[in-house]
């Protein structure tokens, strides 16, 4: 997942097992092979970004009393509850009511299936219904259901065998969710300037993201970062410009002036984001009337960039929502790329997408370009931005939409990113090619309500994104 875990984003998995204390003293050897197949489970939910909290075996009411202290103490994030054979729901429900976390059910059997064979030869029929109940997952899986849906309690359910990949993939994408839920409600996210004016779309209810995802909105004046920018010191410029020429093709047309003058921009936003500890930014400001301020705002792109993909996206034009999408693509470790749609190819059935900056270097096609545009489209002043082509392969859209009624629901696509031609204009510029015709994914896309930003990053992750939908109990849609 990422490259730095810290421990509040760490997340802690209550696990147990459920089974039927009558079953120990009728079948002996039976509690002992369930507990080597709970262990066999904990040992592959280990993960750098989780710790285990392990309540063992609960058979008995008392039991799951115990566990859900236990996991009261230890304050878990997910309980993931294994069925390992048939078990009472009078030993599940006061658990779970004790613990107000999301519920991952585990119907999971020994094998893909009995060795009828091997268990007829067996012969004594107490032994074999000893091996039977090893296999009695199921048994449970409709009561434990049933008693959860009249409680009103929310749970997910993963039905296979312990060593089938697609359970394990199905895990780690309830564990990754989770995980980006957690991060991102322990996100402060910085807002600075103003929405672009007009921009009805891009313009949102804070208060409603802060109910849906649970982050902390800090609201930032310019003048801060004007502050930060005048304390800037001479070795701090020459080591940033250093770093413009590591992370970027630094070209030949960018002026002497403009690099000083962006990177001492780069410095003070470094120290923005240390001050308010930030871990996501949307901004916008023109400064008009100002000379000062109208400096600053055409030397922030590259530095938002460096922002970017040290994990603290940026989004420019204030747009808030976009900001939040760019984070959660970012948690998933896939990106999140601020891009809007440039136009259609209809010759060729692609779309291309872009944004003037910032952008995510780290899903780039090899080094991003440092260039200097003579006019910055549709806002004032003149300065350096970047230039890239997100790489080649498998790319999922985010759009995180607010509707009418101020719900909030997360909007995916799934395509890629494909060879060709680009326009070379100093901005990200992509092309695009999706399961559906260009004229059907862009209506389809617009009519399900996002505004015109949206992020992209790397690898088909829907699936992902419609679980941390289902933790945050907000909208989720696929467009394909």
């Amino acid at each position: 997942m990422k490259d730095i875990i810290t421990m509040e984003d760490k997340i802690k998995i209550g696990l147990f097992g459920i089974g039927l204390d009558t079953y120990w003293s009728q079948f002996d050897g039976l509690l002992d092979k369930l507990k080597l197949f709970q262990l066999r489970i904990k040992d592959r939910l280990g993960h750098p970004n989780t710790e285990i909290v392990d309540a063992g075996m609960v058979d008995n009411p008392d039991k799951a009393i115990g566990a859900a202290e236990l996991f009261q103490k230890s304050g878990i994030d997910l309980i993931i509850l294994n069925i390992s054979t048939y078990a009472l729901s009078h030993n599940v429900l006061p658990l779970i009511q004790r613990v107000s976390c999301p519920v991952i059910v585990l119907n999971l059997q020994p094998t893909g299936a009995i060795d009828y064979e091997k268990f007829n030869l067996i012969g004594d029929r107490g032994k074999m219904t000893g091996e039977w109940l090893s296999y009695c997952q199921s048994c449970v899986t409709p009561e434990l259901a049933s008693v959860f849906n009249r409680a009103g309690i929310k749970y997910h359910l993963i039905t296979g065998y312990i060593d089938e990949e697609y359970v394990w993939d199905e895990i780690q994408e309830w564990i990754d969710a989770c995980y980006v839920m957690k991060v991102i409600k322990n996100s402060r996210v910085g807002v600075m300037g103003h929405y672009y004016n007009g921009m009805l779309d891009v313009y949102t209810d804070i208060t409603m993201l802060s109910a849906a995802f649970g982050c902390h909105f800090e609201l930032i004046e310019f003048g801060t970062l004007k502050k930060l920018r005048e304390n800037v010191s001479g070795g701090e410029l020459r080591s940033k410009i250093g770093k413009f020429r590591d992370w970027f093709i630094v070209s030949d047309e960018c002026s002497a002036n403009d690099l000083e003058q962006t990177a001492i921009s780069s410095v003070a936003l470094d120290r923005l984001a240390e001050k308010f500890r930030l871990r996501a930014l949307a901004y916008y400001y023109e400064g008009e009337g100002d000379t000062d301020y109208e400096k600053i705002v055409t030397t922030l792109i590259p530095g938002m960039t460096l922002l970017t993909g040290r994990n603290i996206p940026v989004a420019s034009e204030c747009e808030v929502k976009n900001v939040l999408a760019m984070k959660i693509m970012d948690t998933f470790n896939a990106g999140g790329s601020f891009s809007e749609f440039y136009g259609m190819d209809f010759n060729n059935d692609i779309i291309l997408m872009g944004h003037d900056g910032p952008a995510h270097y780290k899903i780039a096609a090899g080094k991003v370009g440092l260039v200097p545009l003579p006019v910055f489209h549709g806002k004032p002043g003149k300065g350096l931005s970047i230039q890239m082509k997100v790489a080649e392969g498998p790319v999922t859209l985010l759009s995180v939409c607010q509707g009418g009624e101020g719900n909030i629901t997360l909007l995916t696509a799934q395509g890629y990113s494909v060879e060709g031609p680009t326009l070379q204009i100093g901005n990200t510029n992509s092309r695009y090619k999706f399961p559906l015709s260009v004229r059907e994914f862009i209506e389809s896309w617009s009519k399900a309500g996002p505004s015109h930003h949206c992020a992209i990053g790397i690898g088909h992750i829907s699936s992902r994104i419609s679980k941390l939908s289902e933790l945050l109990n907000i909208g989720f849609k696929r467009i394909c």
